[in-house]
């Protein structure tokens, strides 16, 4: 039952990241009257769809991201040529559905061959009907039908291209936004619920337990507090709680711990984890904390912010400055961290989505092909010339970006993997 429940927390936290973020740039580019023809969380084949308005709202295999694909943005995948025979449904002397196969079968509609045909300005049709030339008005939303599927046509205004170069700009910044409102949010919730430490602490207390760990196994529970370690007071030093027991690696210690009024003896064997230096009994040791006031949870969670931010780019100038592929971690190890740290409780697991909500919004921004960052600068290179690059230049750099990053995540997936099998 815990492990479902692991899971259940670990997908749900991915998925309101990813939500979130993607719901940035829908909404934003909502306001600016673009269309946003799919709005879909994760990549593959579709598990779940429904249509609202005039977007598709989707639930896709693969949990590793999501998009909001708005018109203009890519080539449209259904185009009409001059002398092709297609029919229309004409409501209120207006085209509301374009058919372009199965014309024999299409009932209540105009079949004819196309003379001329806008469907990004004027929005009008010429057919060639029995020798007979026909002008009709295509209405804004006409739908084109093919194999079965219909896709609304999109006029030139509601297109991504059409719009200011603030609009565009803030319908692709507003997603790293919304991730970093979340993470100060549940930085916030976090405070709330694990509180400020006191000032002037005078004991360390267990915080989580791992299970399968000598702790664990000698029943220590969150909150009881460590009076001493092999006769050495600890008070408030938890630093010194650390190295004494790394120091023990295999070696018997005598823990004395109080739980509420009683004070008892327990034995622990500190253990060898790899890839850490010295012994670990799994606790994570923590001071007493207070309730944090409205105030104090707004000031802290902001400093946690800066400082995660601080932590964030230090990982990525080391990183660039030592690349290892296994410094890299991919989907595998990001689900395997999120789980390990969901078995700790919900209190840890909000600050944990924090960190990867500010992350993935840290992340987004850095300017590489295929990113937000990315598309931020081309549009900060069209501000300044006065002109747009070329979108067929622009969208080839995006889709070699988008390769070379989805090499890099197979291979990063692949050494996950390899490093699960072999322990």
């Amino acid at each position: 039952m815990e492990m479902i429940q692991v899971v259940f927390l670990t997908v749900l936290m991915f998925f309101v990241i990813v939500t979130v973020h993607e719901w940035g740039h829908y909404y934003f580019a909502k306001r600016a009257g673009i269309l946003v023809r799919e709005f879909a969380i994760g990549f593959g084949p579709k598990l779940f769809s429904y249509k609202r308005n005039e977007t598709q709202f989707t639930l896709r295999l693969l949990p590793f991201g999501g998009y909001a694909r708005m018109a203009g943005e890519d080539p449209e995948l259904v185009e009409i040529q001059v002398g092709q025979t297609i029919a229309v449904r004409i409501i209120n002397d207006e085209v509301k559905k374009i058919y372009l196969d199965q014309l024999d079968n299409r009932k209540n509609v105009v079949r004819g061959e196309v003379q001329s045909i806008d469907l990004d300005d004027a929005l009008t049709l010429q057919l060639n009907v029995d020798e007979d030339i026909q002008q009709y008005r295509v209405h804004a939303q006409a739908m084109l039908v093919t194999k079965g599927q219909e896709t609304q046509i999109a006029p030139k205004n509601r297109q991504f291209g059409s719009k200011t170069v603030g609009q565009r700009a803030l319908s692709i910044f507003a997603g790293p936004v919304m991730n970093f409102i979340l993470a100060f949010v549940l930085f916030a919730v976090h405070i709330q619920m694990a509180g400020i430490p006191l000032d002037n602490p005078t004991y360390v207390q267990v915080g989580a337990v791992s299970e399968g760990m000598p702790a664990s196994e000698a029943n220590l529970k969150k909150g009881d507090i460590i009076e001493s370690i092999n006769g050495i007071a600890i008070g408030a030093d938890y630093q010194k709680m650390i190295e004494l027991t790394a120091a023990s690696e295999g070696k018997e210690m005598n823990w004395s711990i109080r739980r509420g009024d009683e004070v008892f003896n327990v034995t622990l064997t500190p253990r060898a984890m790899e890839g850490q230096e010295g012994g670990k009994i799994g606790i994570t040791p923590e001071l007493p904390t207070r309730s944090a006031s409205i105030g104090e949870t707004i000031t802290t969670s902001g400093k946690t912010m800066v400082s995660t931010t601080e932590i964030i780019f230090k990982g990525f100038s080391q990183l660039i400055a030592q690349f290892s592929m296994d410094d890299l971690g991919g989907p595998v190890r990001t689900f395997e961290v999120t789980g390990q740290i969901a078995k700790q409780g919900i209190e840890q697991l909000t600050y944990w989505a924090a960190i990867l909500s500010l992350y993935l919004g840290i992340f987004n921004l850095l300017p590489i092909p295929a990113l937000d960052g990315s598309r931020l600068a081309f549009l900060g290179v069209e501000w300044i010339r006065g002109k747009p690059i070329d979108p067929n230049r622009e969208g080839m750099v995006h889709f070699v970006g988008f390769a070379l990053l989805f090499l890099l995540m197979i291979a990063v997936t692949y050494n996950d993997i390899l490093r699960l099998i072999n322990g």
